[in-house]
């Protein structure tokens, strides 16, 4: 300015969050570049030659002063307009003109003009009053061009909003998005040297992402992570520790944050502006810019601008860190199925076999009965072997009588056609009846048996041979055999045990056949000669005496496989419950006998069997068993209830630290590891007790408490105890009632709809109403959703609810009247099909006007289904209902897809509408002003929610919102109150 004589201020708001630095108070000159002259100088033409003239301003709205001074005007001229500004001027003189005054939008101006001589009064007012409309007249030029520079800022902050999100969807790599990212923030702001950081708190380190700077030449290694501790001096570790955005010369931050000065973080900046990304309550980041030249870059607009784009950012990072996951969990899952595919291949062939097997054990189980003789029943079971495996040359041998021979009574080989009977040797089959067990050798192994001298081959020599004991009462009495004279014929570990299983009911059909030849044989003998000796008689009734035993046996053996487990052995649900009563009994009886219920459930048991199959599934639950009898006491019953469930009854126990102590045992017991089919397992186990109380009638209803106590230990965490106790009864009994009372008042008339005005924020006029769901309960009054939403939700009660509450809606929409209703829709129902046919059919039913209608769906709702969710909203459309969105602005994900669905209107959140008003009022201010922005783009309007005081709705319409919700203008009535009331209520 000429002369340097008038020094007028600057920009209002805060300077920093760091420095308190004084800066220049004195008024802004503004030249609004209407022409080369200044409005003093034009204000200057109109008076006599070496008049000198200063205009002064001040808008209260913004706090922004600012004037104008013709050339050479002293400051004294200045420091008298400043005095005007405060007071109205006292007095006249000839040679000054002075004014001051208020205009109609609130700015107090004050005009001093130092005259080179006097004056005529007349001529004085005549200019006077000119000056005042040149004045007026500058003033809305002003005012004209800040609304454009406002709305241009604010378009260009959407574009970078909907730039920002489509680089967070797109399939860059993350060098090249941030690369494009830097971009955008430059042309919001000054932003040639950024960079941005990620803080990993657990670890306490930080790596550089991105960093772009002019004059630093330090070149960023995103994989590199950095230990904070290397790094004590840098301004970036002490801004994430701040925790707020930091902003001022780099001096001054350290000077304020006791950082010391580091030549290796880089050289000092004129100005620094720093903000932090939080996930939540955590610091995960931040992004800086920096000057190096320039001071006074950066105010709160730039720090509130920047802070709501790192959120972007941050959001950026997590879809593109998402998306890397997916991917790679994609691949996973891929591999997972690859191999679950084969697992099931597998499973179908080891059913495949298990049926062949099923089939094989009933023909086996019907040829005992049915075959004439036992020559017959010899040559039919070979041919139910050869339909399992290869039994081309098969023989049975069976121990003598005496025990001192070995017969052959069956045998078809391909080279040994005759097998006679012999004296027990070391053969094979003799190695195989000394030891028991079944015995699989190949070539070699049956060299190295024959060089330990273990065994003497006997005939030709086998390439494989498979022999398996054949038992009665638990001794060997003989041996099934198979063996192959080819290289490429073997026998495997599978067909072992297949024959194994076999040859195990073979010895009971075996044993039945030879009881019913004996029997018969007996009974024939009887007959010849009955008349003739008593002692033959004796002898027979002896024989038959010893077959009732053999059969009494067989009912024991019987009566014990039904009281117990067939895998584990341990007994069954059947026997546990039958010793529960007597234990109940007993303690009935005696007033000191108490005992208690352990229920326990193998964690992640399901994982063992997809991965390594059902078999290695039997063999944990058979070591389960094992581990469990081992840990508990003596006279304790350890029961398996089926799948991976096992019960304990302790008897006799001073109180529940006994059961305590013992679960703790049981629990230890089952986590140490073991090998299943190989593979090296480490078992846990969620275990729950149930104390004996008198309350208890049976023995089921102690193991129903006793699994609850279980499931409550496995959702606290797994491989740990939990007692059942009075509060886990309480809470179950009272979700039951309030499930029950959900489904009466479903039929009933328990649910009501409650509505709440939605307002014009200029004058209050009703434009509609918000459907709400309340419940009536019976007992407990009047319940708002979040009382019972979530035994609905677990239920599936919840959808019912929704359609009891649009009938209502429906009902009134009938009875006419004015505005529209709107209903809110969850996602369940935009995951069904027929919704939008379903609710345009109960419209047309209750004779209901669709275009008064609203839906309200979130978010989530749209980008769940994409392309149903639009079919919905274009049908519902199509026939004139409407669709607002509901809690704009807590999420990001629909931006992007925000265009391509018929939105009507957009309701902003009551989380930023509170922000307004506070601490908080430059982020809420920025984020509603960007929504504000978008909806205006889109061409639709938008809803404020919760506003509850005047100052927020004044903030709400000044920012450009047309309607609002909330307390302010009327709570949620049963009846929709009318015009008039809700004047009042508001007012």
């Amino acid at each position: 300015m000429a002369g340097g004589a008038l020094s007028f201020g600057v920009r209002p708001g805060a300077p920093s969050a760091v420095s308190n630095r004084s800066r220049p108070k004195a008024v802004r000159i503004v030249d609004a570049g209407y022409g080369r002259d200044s409005l003093a100088d034009t204000l200057q033409e109109a008076l006599p030659p070496g008049a000198e003239v200063a205009v002064l301003w001040r808008d209260p709205s913004t706090g922004i002063s600012a004037g104008s001074a013709s050339p050479g005007a002293t400051s004294a001229l200045a420091s008298r307009a400043e005095v005007l500004l405060q007071r109205s001027p006292v007095g006249h003189h000839s040679h000054r003109i002075e004014s001051a005054w208020t205009t109609a939008e609130g700015v107090r101006v004050a005009i001093a003009v130092q005259l080179p001589g006097a004056v005529a009064a007349e001529v004085r007012e005549i200019w006077l009053t000119m000056a005042q409309r040149v004045v007026v007249s500058h003033l809305v030029a002003l005012r004209t061009l800040a609304r454009a520079e406002s709305l241009e800022k604010s378009e260009r902050l959407q574009q970078a909003l909907f730039e920002i999100a489509d680089l967070a969807g797109s399939d860059l790599e993350l060098a090249d998005m941030l690369r494009r990212i830097h971009t955008v923030v430059a042309g919001l702001m000054y932003a040639a040297n950024l960079y941005i950081v990620l803080y990993d708190d657990v670890r306490d380190s930080l790596r550089f992402l991105y960093f772009a700077d002019q004059v630093d030449t330090y070149v960023a290694e995103p994989e590199r992570d950095i230990a904070i501790d290397d790094m004590p001096n840098s301004v970036t570790v002490a801004l994430l520790r701040h925790g707020e955005p930091l902003q001022g010369p780099s001096e001054l931050i350290r000077d304020r944050l006791g950082v010391a000065r580091d030549a290796r973080h880089g050289p000092d900046s004129e100005d620094w502006l720093g903000v932090p990304m939080r996930r939540e309550d955590r610091i995960c980041g931040a992004i800086v810019v920096q000057s190096y030249d320039r001071p006074d870059v950066y105010g709160e607009e730039e720090r509130a601008l920047l802070s709501f784009v790192a959120q972007h950012i941050l959001t950026a990072l997590d879809r593109f860190h998402a998306r890397e996951e997916l991917e790679r969990r994609v691949e996973e899952r891929t591999q997972a199925l690859q191999l679950s595919n084969r697992d099931l291949q597998a499973e179908i062939i080891e059913r495949q076999r298990a049926e062949r097997l099923q089939r094989a054990l009933f023909r086996i189980a019907e040829l005992s009965i049915t075959s004439e003789t036992l020559e017959r029943f010899y040559t039919q079971v070979h041919d139910v072997v050869s339909d399992l495996l290869y039994a081309r040359n098969f023989y049975i041998a069976l121990v003598s009588d005496d025990g001192q021979g070995l017969e052959f009574p069956y045998s078809i080989d391909e080279r040994d056609a005759n097998r006679v009977a012999r004296k027990l040797a070391s053969g094979l089959t003799e190695y195989v009846i000394a030891r028991g067990r079944a015995l699989l050798a190949d070539r070699k192994r049956i060299a190295a048996l024959e060089s330990q001298g273990l065994v003497r081959s006997r005939g030709s020599l086998a390439h494989c041979w498979l022999g398996v004991p054949l038992f009665h009462n638990e001794s060997v009495v003989g041996v099934i055999t198979v063996q192959s004279y080819s290289p490429a014929i073997n026998f495997s570990v599978r067909d072992q045990e297949l024959l194994t299983f076999v040859a195990h009911h073979i010895s009971i059909g075996l044993a039945r056949k030879q009881a019913q030849d004996r029997l018969v044989s007996a009974h024939a003998e009887l007959e010849q000669r009955v008349d003739s000796r008593t002692r033959e008689l004796a002898q027979a009734n002896t024989e038959l005496l010893a077959q009732i035993g053999e059969r009494l046996r067989v009912e024991q053996q019987l009566t014990h496989q039904a009281m117990h487990d067939a895998l584990t052995g341990l007994p069954n649900r059947s026997q546990l419950l039958d010793r529960l009563a007597q234990a109940i009994t007993r303690a009935r009886s005696e007033q000191e006998s108490t005992f208690a219920v352990l229920f326990l459930d193998l964690d992640r048991f399901k994982l063992v069997n997809d991965s390594v199959g059902h078999s290695a599934g039997d063999e944990l639950l058979v070591e389960a068993g094992r581990r469990i009898v081992e840990a508990v006491r003596e006279d304790d019953t350890v029961a398996r209830l089926g799948g991976d469930e096992y019960a304990i009854l302790i008897e006799d126990i001073d109180g529940p630290e006994v059961a305590e102590e013992l679960a703790q045992r049981v629990l230890r017991a089952l986590g140490e590891p073991c090998w299943i089919a190989g593979r090296e397992v480490f078992p846990s186990a969620s275990l729950g007790i149930a104390l004996w109380h008198p309350r208890y009638r049976t023995g089921a209803e102690l193991l129903r408490d006793a699994d609850a106590a279980m499931y409550r230990a496995k959702a606290a965490g797994r491989d740990r105890c939990a007692v059942f106790d009075e509060a886990m009864r309480e809470e179950a009994v009272r979700i039951l009632d309030l499930e029950a009372d959900l489904r009466r008042a479903i039929n009933g008339d328990g649910f009501v709809a409650f509505y709440q005005p939605i307002v014009r924020l200029d004058d209050h006029r009703v434009i509609g109403h918000e459907a709400l769901l309340r419940w009536r309960h019976e007992r407990r009054g009047l319940l708002t959703p979040s009382e019972f939403i979530g035994v609905g939700e677990d239920s599936g009660l919840i959808e019912e609810v929704d359609w009891i509450l649009y009938g209502q809606v429906m009902e009134e929409l009938a009875r006419g009247g004015e505005g529209y209703i709107s209903v809110n829709v969850s996602p369940r129902h935009f995951r069904s099909g027929d919704f939008a046919d379903r609710l345009l059919r109960m419209i047309d039913d209750a004779g209901a006007d669709p275009h008064r209608l609203r839906i309200e769906i979130t978010e989530v709702a749209l980008l769940d289904d994409v392309p149903r969710a639009l079919r919905m909203l274009r049908t519902l459309r199509s026939h004139g209902v409407l669709a607002q969105l509901d809690d704009f602005g807590t999420g990001f994900s629909a931006l992007s897809y925000l265009h391509r669905f018929p939105i009507e209107c957009l309701k902003i959140d009551q989380s930023f509408v509170s922000g307004l008003i506070g601490d908080a009022q430059p982020e809420s201010v920025a984020v509603v002003r960007a929504i504000q922005a978008l909806a205006g783009t889109l061409g639709i309007h938008t809803i404020g929610e919760g506003v509850e005081t005047e100052a927020q709705r004044a903030a709400l319409r000044e920012l450009g919102c047309t309607y609002g919700q909330g307390y302010l203008f009327g709570y949620p009535a049963e009846r929709i109150q009318p015009q008039a009331l809700l004047r009042a209520v508001s007012g």
